[in-house]
């Protein structure tokens, strides 16, 4: 094949190499390669780390390149690593066509360091706790805590440079938690801490609620005539499962997309006073009730409730006790029209119904 388009390489390239883990490279071409080689290129020799010759030509290959065993005593704090490939076509007097690519790589052997300077005792099923800690890395990439259902909590810079704070939950459908906080920085050098807290477990409520033929026509019916998701929906039980379900499901993902921000700006405080908005109040709904629906004694649904609901005069005044920024103001489905406030580290309130 006489053509003349050289081999494609595609490589990391992120700039950093912790000498660890190997480097993915994958190279193209169509009449197929022939060859290529892989060279480390420090300040004081050239090191192969893999070269290949093919009998056949092959369209593509992808290969992962262990670092040289040298690695460890290595002293360059920065080093190149040149691709070369040729590849069967018959330009060129039949010796095909070549290219190289040289990219430079920062060495970074050292993984973050991580200490926990201060935390809550303990924390509760459904509830939160704080969490304060230095993480110190020159190449910093990614700070978070992950716990063991796969969450994963950002944290804000805190007081100084070096020290970050962060908020962590306990959802109320995870048996158990664990919270550990993560550091990766660009060479991919991680390290972990785990985040000592006392478990208070806690038991929720379930309550067994029939459906009504009454509620069907009244509340349900009514609410069916104003979502899109229940158009063409004629039975009241279906209706009920799509509102329960579908619409519920919609407004919380614009909750969750609203108050999954964390600022990253630095915070040198954080406190909150007792939340009770609605003044003589009473609590008739608790969090973390666990509804389960059913109908002519079969469950039709089920839902947590994942606030507190407060009753008392017709337009009373609501008054948050902590100040925040509101992000949010409007209507949102089910829980009618709905302000969001922000008070920090991704503290969020929210008022609905």
């Amino acid at each position: 094949m006489f053509e003349r388009e050289t081999p494609v390489i595609s490589m990391q390239k992120n700039g950093y190499w912790n000498l660890k883990n190997p480097l993915e490279i994958a190279i193209n071409d169509a009449s197929g390669l022939k060859s290529f080689k892989v060279t480390l290129k420090s300040s004081t020799e050239e090191t192969v780390l893999y070269h290949e010759q093919f009998m056949v030509p092959k369209e593509s290959i992808n290969i992962k390149v262990e670092p040289p065993k040298s690695a460890y005593v290595m002293k360059d704090k920065e080093i190149k690593i040149i691709v070369e490939a040729t590849d069967g076509s018959k330009w060129n007097l039949f010796k095909g066509n070549s290219t190289a690519t040289e990219s430079k790589y920062i060495i970074d052997k050292k993984r973050p360091q991580l200490n926990i300077i201060a935390n809550s005792y303990k924390i509760g099923k459904g509830g939160a706790a704080l969490v304060v800690f230095k993480a110190e890395d020159e190449n910093l990439k990614e700070l978070y805590i992950e716990t063991n259902f796969g969450k994963k909590f950002l944290a804000q810079p805190f007081y100084k440079n070096g020290y970050f704070i962060s908020l962590i939950a306990w959802p109320i459908i995870e048996e158990n938690f664990k919270a550990t906080v993560v550091a990766v920085d660009h060479a991919q050098n991680s390290a972990q801490v785990y985040v000592p807290l006392f478990l208070q477990n806690k038991i929720y409520n379930v309550s067994n609620i029939k459906i009504s033929d009454s509620f069907l026509k009244g509340k349900i019916a009514e609410l069916a005539e104003e979502f899109d998701e229940t158009q063409g929906v004629l039975n009241p039980i279906e209706q009920f499962k799509v509102i329960n379900e579908k619409v519920r499901e919609k407004n919380e993902k614009l909750i969750h997309d609203i108050t999954s921000k964390v600022p990253t700006g630095m915070v040198s405080d954080f406190s909150m006073n007792e939340m009770y908005p609605l003044r003589n109040g009473a609590v008739v709904a608790h969090f973390g009730d666990h509804r389960i629906y059913s109908y002519e004694d079969k469950t039709v649904s089920e839902a947590y409730h994942m606030g507190v609901d407060l009753a008392s005069n017709a337009m009373a005044e609501i008054r948050p006790q902590n100040g925040g920024e509101v992000v949010y103001a409007g209507y949102n489905g089910l829980y009618g029209n709905m302000p969001i406030i922000h008070h920090g580290l991704g503290l969020y309130t929210l008022f609905g119904h």
